[in-house]
């Protein structure tokens, strides 16, 4: 079954000419969701432009010249998503994938040292036997970590291709955060308050401009400041 799917119907997060062709390369099922991520043909081929036609993305992409955090991948339908970090060593060129004001996916090139590291949001964690415990991460990803430092929300801040955890960024007041969905999607804010729901419906966060939104709309950035670049210095 093919991954291909009509530009018509791609995601809204994708930023592409919808009436160029037909068909585009979709994603094969990964660490992202197909909503949530994009194929790392359409990132090279149509945000990147490094080439001009599938065959020569191919190409590119076999002769290993591309890295997603810190790994070659030589897979056209593999999936990138929020914080990845796209890297074409030849180029001496890195990215960020992020999503500007628009809730669309931007990539937002990097200055050397911050290829080497992502933020990575906890949206799930398992006790495993031993006391030790394991971090679902938001990209796939799950680490074993000995202490249960951690809630879920929080964010860390990890080497690549290591994993090893540099910072943490906790979902509470006067951090700063990331809206993921929503009419506010794209835009970044002050954590006023973490609202826990005492029934089935999904705990809130509150905004210091008043904007409120599910818990699993955002992503904290950084404490004073974001830590990561914004997509609205880049063309990309």
């Amino acid at each position: 079954m093919s991954s291909d799917m009509k530009r018509l119907t791609a995601p809204k997060t994708w930023a592409i000419p919808r009436k160029k062709t037909i068909w585009i390369t979709g994603t094969n099922p990964g660490a992202h969701d197909k909503q949530t991520s994009m194929s790392l043909m359409v990132i090279i081929r149509d945000m990147l432009h490094i080439c001009d036609t599938y065959a020569e993305g191919k190409k590119i992409l076999s002769g290993r010249e591309i890295l997603v955090d810190g790994r070659i991948v030589t897979e056209e339908r593999f999936a990138v998503g929020l914080m990845d970090v796209v890297s074409i060593p030849k180029m001496n060129q890195s990215y960020r994938m992020m999503l500007d004001r628009k809730g669309k996916f931007r990539l937002v090139p990097l200055t050397e040292g911050r290829e080497k590291w992502k933020l990575c949001r906890i949206d799930g964690k398992t006790i495993l036997s031993g006391g030790k415990v394991q971090l679902n991460l938001n990209d796939g990803r799950s680490l074993i970590v000995e202490k249960d430092s951690w809630k879920c929300g929080d964010v860390i801040k990890m080497e690549l291709p290591s994993q090893k955890i540099l910072d943490t960024y906790k979902l509470a007041k006067g951090n700063v955060a990331l809206i993921l969905g929503g009419s506010h999607a794209g835009e970044i804010g002050v954590i006023e308050e973490y609202i826990v729901q005492r029934s089935s419906a999904p705990n809130l966060v509150k905004m210091k401009d008043g904007v409120i939104t599910i818990k699993e709309n955002v992503f904290v950035v950084g404490m004073k400041a974001p830590e990561v670049l914004l997509p609205e210095a880049s063309a990309l």
